[in-house]
This record gives C-alpha cells, sequence and structure tokens, in this order.
C-alpha cells in the first residue's frame, strides 16, 4: 500500500515540517551537485555505527565529521530519488498533523528525538558495522507512531499496486501504519548482519521510542485514540 493523502485536516501552517521536507530537498540537490564526490559525503556525513564509539572516518582530502554528529546529519541526506520521494511524501502526508498535535518546538524535538533513538538502534543492533545509513524514515517512523496513536481513524487513501493496475482504497490511518510496521518487524527479523540495504532496525526503533514519546508531547486538547471518524475500514 502507498499512501497518497488523508483527510486530516490542520489548524496551524506545519511551518517546520515543510521546513525539514525542503531541507531534506536542498540537502540531496547538493548531493547531486557533487557528482563523483557524492559517496565521500555519504560516507563522511551518514550515520556508521562503528564511528559512534571509535575514531571517525578519515577519507584523504575531505572534513572529518565526529560520529556523534553524523546521527544529525545523516538525517537529511539521502541516498536517491526514490528514497527521498518515498521519505517526503509520507512526511508530507503524516507530519502536518503531529505538528498541529504537538505545536511546533515539540515536534521538532519529538522528530529529532525519534531519529536519534533509530540511529541508536542499528548501532545496538550492530554497533561494528561500517556501513553509512542516510535518511529521514527512523525520525519519519516516529511520526507514523504518533498519527497512529493520535488519529487511528483518519482516512488514509492508498494506491494499492495490483499487476499493472493501481488501485485506489480509502481505509482507517490504523490499517496503513500497522500494516507499515509489521512489514518493517518482518523485514528486520530477515536481515543479514553487515550487508548493505535498508536499515529497518532503525525504522522499528523510531516508531518504538514515537509511541513512548507522543503522550508526552502532545498537545493537551488532543486525546490518544481521539479521531471518531469511521468508515467501512474501521
Amino acid at each position: 500500500m502507498i499512501p497518497i493523502s488523508d483527510d486530516n485536516p490542520t489548524r496551524t501552517a506545519a511551518v517546520v515540517n515543510w521546513a525539514i521536507l525542503l531541507a531534506c530537498i536542498a540537502a540531496f540537490i547538493w548531493e547531486i551537485s557533487l557528482g563523483r564526490h557524492m559517496d565521500a559525503a555519504i560516507m563522511i556525513l551518514g550515520f556508521t555505527p562503528d564511528a559512534l564509539t571509535g575514531p571517525a572516518h578519515r577519507l584523504p582530502g575531505y572534513i572529518t565529521v565526529p560520529g556523534p554528529a553524523t546521527i544529525f546529519t545523516s538525517m537529511f541526506l539521502h541516498g536517491g530519488w526514490l528514497h527521498l520521494a518515498g521519505n517526503m511524501l509520507y512526511l508530507w502526508i503524516f507530519g502536518n498533523n503531529i505538528e498541529d498535535a504537538m505545536g511546533h518546538v515539540r515536534y521538532l524535538l519529538f522528530y529529532f528525538l525519534c531519529g536519534v533513538v533509530a540511529a541508536l538502534s542499528m548501532a545496538y543492533i550492530n554497533p561494528h558495522s561500517q556501513i553509512p545509513m542516510v535518511g529521514a524514515s527512523g525520525a519519519i517512523s516516529g511520526v507514523l507512531a504518533a498519527y497512529m496513536l493520535l488519529f487511528p481513524r483518519a482516512r488514509v487513501t492508498v494506491i494499492v499496486p495490483l499487476g499493472i493496475i493501481f488501485y485506489p482504497l480509502v481505509i482507517s490511518a490504523i490499517w496503513v501504519i500497522g500494516f507499515w510496521f509489521v512489514l518493517q518487524l518482518i523485514s528486520a527479523a530477515f536481515t543479514t548482519m553487515g550487508q548493505p540495504g535498508v536499515a529497518f532496525w532503525a525504522h522499528v526503533g523510531g516508531f518504538a521510542v514515537g509511541l513512548l514519546l507522543t503522550p508526552l508531547f502532545k498537545s493537551k486538547q488532543f486525546r490518544l485514540f481521539g479521531d471518531v471518524r469511521r468508515g467501512p475500514w474501521g
């Protein structure tokens, strides 16, 4: 299922969410502009678990960034157009409502905390990995967790690929996000450590901390499981 929109209006402009989205796009344009140096930028600015406690990765002729700092720089980098587009689609659909429910400052702090825990989850699972991790998906996983807690019955339009046909369907957010999370758990369980690929454990870690932090960061007027809209899918 590929979500493309929701019917959940906001009261305030999602300025922080838009700023994060634009920053990720700008960062990727910068990556592309580097040409053959793009891989070096990912190696230096991406989060590599073994550099968290050991020496930072050094490449001759390039700057050196401390390992802990790459937890934050990695959140704005992406490995390709599809990687960027997928993450920004989820952020655009779900992030504005979470910013509305938390307020601008708390949402920004929530987003980065989820991203930090996502990176540390990968470091815990595979502390000696030398493969750089990039992408906003760990932080966005926390946003998805918050959305599921706060707006489980919000209507989300998804595209379901059926061969060469893309079938549109409107279902409750709890089914969309729940399906996504189960898929991350299954994928993480079958991941071969030490091999390049999607950082599924980062998604799991970001989602878990999002569940824990949402009750603390949401505004009082928003209730957990407070969305009461109903339809044929819940």
